[in-house]
């Protein structure tokens, strides 16, 4: 059985420009790990998810292709909703804007 996340692990570590062997430094495994999952012979173990996704900069569901919500949010519309729930002062402002105040 081959598996696909390591297409998504090499996809994403070429997006930042990382060699196999500075992504592996930067998670705390050997490169030949991080070869074996982008050639598919294994997956990355449970406890190391989190820490791919971080060096990655991709949410879990993104890495392991699960979609538990129609949520079709842009980057940019995710960034927005971010920004809006940590500036609690601001939301009042923004909520008039956009003709949502209650």
């Amino acid at each position: 059985m081959k598996y696909e996340i390591g297409n998504r692990i090499r996809k994403y570590r070429e997006e930042l420009q990382l060699s196999q062997k500075e992504f592996a430094k930067l998670i705390g495994v050997s490169n030949s790990r991080v070869s074996n999952w982008e050639q598919g012979i294994n997956r990355p173990d449970a406890d190391l998810l989190a820490d791919i996704c971080r060096v990655l900069n991709v949410s879990p569901s993104i890495l392991l292709d699960v979609h538990l919500t129609d949520d079709d949010l842009s980057n940019q519309e995710r960034k927005v909703i971010k920004a809006y729930r940590s500036k609690t002062d601001l939301q009042q402002a923004v909520n008039i804007l956009l003709g949502i105040d209650d």
